[in-house]
């Protein structure tokens, strides 16, 4: 099962990434172009992957056994 510390991990390699496409961008006219689109999807996919991520680690609805079937009792 993932820690807690998975997340900051996460976030170490969305930084590495977002700091790569910022210097390693190709230069030109469409440079800020470049360098806009690549760390907005790191930054959108680290997002989608931390709600989910965190939604899951920490529901904030648990399951509760409901008794739809009385007569069975599973042990």
């Amino acid at each position: 099962m993932a820690k807690g510390y998975s997340v900051f991990v996460g976030l170490a390699i969305v930084v590495a990434l977002c700091v790569a496409a910022w210097v390693f961008s190709p230069k030109g006219e469409n440079q800020t172009t470049w360098r806009s689109s690549l760390i907005l999807a790191f930054v959108s996919c680290y997002l989608m992957w931390f709600i989910t991520f965190m939604a899951q680690l920490h529901p904030l609805i648990e399951p509760r056994r409901s008794n739809v079937r009385i007569g069975f009792e599973h042990e």
